[in-house]
């Protein structure tokens, strides 16, 4: 197993000083049983909640969100909208999707889509802790906490149908290895070996399967990890392969994933009603950075803010006068996340091949 302690400073020390566009579709919205986008998980889909936790991980500050609706830096790690907005304006719910915590939103700007994601966190409580964000059991928590808000709203035969109908997407797991276990802090990497860590993500993420369904979850889509060894960061502190992907962790990611088709299947059959679809993003977004001309891009090695090669947070920020004047020609925003127009791209993914399986 490759130690990450060597590169430690980046993603802690870094951490700790920072820490760690495309139009709207023209196409009409779908027309479809789904009332609500409901989203958990962590800076793939996070739309600010972490602008209100005590962590040094956030991104709500030029230049995010330039490429934004009106160009508002609202807390995504993106140069604009994520692959959930997208999701959300083409089944006609909105143009984003709020963040639940955001104190200038209510139920009723809940009611249709809401997000209790966390940059940073985990399935493991020890991922979330390394930069204190939200665990995923406080996910889970204001879940709850909605629940009961949109009956008050909504009354409870159609609160009840909304959180059945619904479409739940969740998108975590990759701050679990890169920020927890390969990077040896929680002592992880002492406990389990890679595969019996990634049984024990498994493990954690059936438990929250099946928890959202005992809560009224019926249609869920649950994304598998990317190629992560290709992520600029990780090309940048891959000292064997300089540049190049960490074919270790994408390995691992690919394992990972084979791991989550098994539980989900067994979750198909054991939970009565449940759609559960495993939004597999690996092979698009090595395609993407593998032929990236194919995709309209021009460069899929390192990020369009600051240098592209370590920075995320604060170390993306205005001042730097590196920053790419035009994002759709990368692959990636800042070291670690993609721009917009590739959420756009996984987004149309899911509408034209996916969505189709969780309508009546």
């Amino acid at each position: 197993m490759a130690s990450r302690f060597s590169f430690f400073f980046f993603p802690i020390s870094a951490a700790l000083l920072c820490l760690r566009a495309l139009p709207s579709s023209a196409a009409e919205p779908a027309r479809t049983s789904i009332p609500a986008i409901i989203v958990f998980g962590d800076s793939t889909v996070d739309t600010g909640n972490n602008n209100f936790v005590k962590t040094v991980l956030r991104s709500n500050f030029k230049p995010y969100g330039r490429d934004f609706i009106a160009g508002k830096p609202t807390g995504r790690f993106c140069n604009g909208r994520l692959a959930t907005d997208f999701m959300a304006e083409a089944l006609g719910l909105g143009e984003e999707v709020p963040a639940y915590l955001d104190p200038a939103r209510s139920i009723q700007d809940f009611a249709k889509a809401v997000c209790f994601a966390s940059a940073g966190t985990g399935m493991d409580n020890a991922t979330a802790g390394v930069l204190n964000v939200i665990p995923l059991w406080r996910e889970v928590e204001y879940f709850k906490q909605y629940r009961r808000r949109l009956r008050q709203l909504l009354g409870g035969d159609a609160a009840r149908r909304t959180i059945s109908e619904a479409l739940y997407v969740v998108s975590i797991g990759t701050n679990d290895f890169l920020e927890n276990y390969y990077l040896l802090v929680t002592g992880r990497f002492k406990q389990f070996t890679v595969s019996e860590f990634e049984d024990f993500l498994v493990g954690l993420a059936a438990e929250f399967l099946t928890e959202i369904y005992r809560l009224g979850a019926r249609k869920v889509l649950f994304t598998g990890l990317s190629p992560m060894g290709c992520l600029p960061l990780e090309r940048t502190i891959n000292w064997i392969g300089i540049g190049e992907c960490n074919d270790e962790y994408n390995a691992v990611a690919a394992e990972y994933n084979a791991k989550l088709e098994v539980m989900v299947n067994e979750l198909r059959v054991s939970l009565p009603g449940l759609t559960l679809i495993i939004n597999r993003v690996y092979n698009l977004l090595l395609e993407m950075i593998q032929n990236p001309a194919q995709h309209g891009f021009e460069t899929a090695d390192r990020g369009c803010c600051a240098t592209g090669l370590l920075e995320m947070g604060y170390l993306c920020n205005e001042f730097n006068p590196h920053t790419c004047p035009d994002a759709d020609k990368y692959v990636f925003w800042d070291a670690f996340h993609p721009t917009q127009k590739v959420n756009q791209i996984v987004a149309d993914r899911f509408i034209n091949h996916t969505l189709a399986e969780f309508l009546d």
